[in-house]
């Protein structure tokens, strides 16, 4: 799916490259190339700044496990003590009888997986738009302006407290960063591309920016969007199936980055959004 843009691409996304996302973001790379078909196809690493040097000791710790499986359990294991999900385990309840909550990255994966336009997931999707400075452009409804109630709903689920509560985008930055991490040192070491399936019900689900050979296009996902590594799976959810090659470096989650987790058995990817040559099949 390599190739240059068109003339018509090249222009529709010039005209929309300062729709793409903020100015400014955490991985040091301009957002509106980011967004872009070409980062894709000639991708960059991406650190969110900050989060190893701040987690040293969990990443040396890392650095000595034998297996994917033996550095999911250490990556658990310090996350469960740094965002105290032990206590809330153990405690269960506070001294008025009432439940204990603490945001929790898991409780985002397994919510994002019945609902991806709930409040959590518009918890992932602010976290996104932090990061990586991309805007989202579907939470409900199309996104379509900053003034727009669609916006405003997003922007006042994104910003609940109930999910604010345990430094929710801190535990998100470290799970990139450990899902960067374990590609590079067991999951795919020598690749930069992973090809991955979507369905969909219609092609109205995505906006189309141009037309390429056959039946590849290029279309602006959303920030964030789910795969999978499995074309049949992915086939149980639309009509028709989004086919790409997605840069390993906007890995987010992949189904056995984790022994414990709630997606496990659906061959799942979340990956980071943004304008994408994909090949439509039915």
């Amino acid at each position: 799916m390599a190739g240059p843009l068109s003339a018509s691409e090249e222009s529709h996304l010039s005209r929309n490259v300062a729709l793409a996302g903020h100015s400014t973001n955490l991985v040091g790379i301009p957002t509106g190339l980011l967004a872009s078909p070409d980062f894709n196809q000639h991708p960059l690493p991406l650190r969110i700044h900050g989060t190893r040097e701040a987690n040293s000791g969990l990443f040396a710790r890392l650095g000595d496990c034998g297996s994917l499986a033996e550095a999911g359990d250490v990556f658990q294991d310090y996350m469960s003590v740094v965002f105290g999900f032990e206590e809330e385990q153990r405690l269960g309840e506070d001294r008025q009888g009432r439940r204990r909550f603490r945001g929790s990255y898991l409780r985002l994966l397994q919510d994002w997986g019945f609902n991806s336009n709930n409040p959590q997931g518009a918890v992932l999707k602010g976290w996104v738009e932090s990061r990586f400075g991309l805007f989202p452009t579907f939470h409900k409804q199309p996104l379509t302006g900053f003034a727009t109630p669609a916006w405003m709903s997003y922007v006042e689920e994104k910003m609940a407290s109930r999910f604010h509560n345990n430094c929710i985008y801190l535990q998100l930055d470290l799970l990139f960063e450990f899902c960067q991490w374990a590609i590079a040192k067991f999951k795919a070491p020598a690749r930069r591309h992973i090809r991955l399936y979507r369905g969909v019900d219609s092609v109205g689900e995505f906006c189309t920016l141009g037309a390429g050979n056959g039946r590849e296009v290029l279309v602006c996902l959303n920030n964030i969007v789910s795969f999978s590594s499995d074309r049949t799976h992915a086939g149980q959810f639309g009509a028709y199936i989004l086919e790409t090659e997605v840069p390993v470096v906007k890995l987010l989650f992949f189904n056995d980055l984790l022994p414990r987790h709630p997606l496990r058995g659906e061959a799942e990817y979340l990956v980071i959004g943004g304008n994408y040559r994909v090949r439509l099949t039915v």
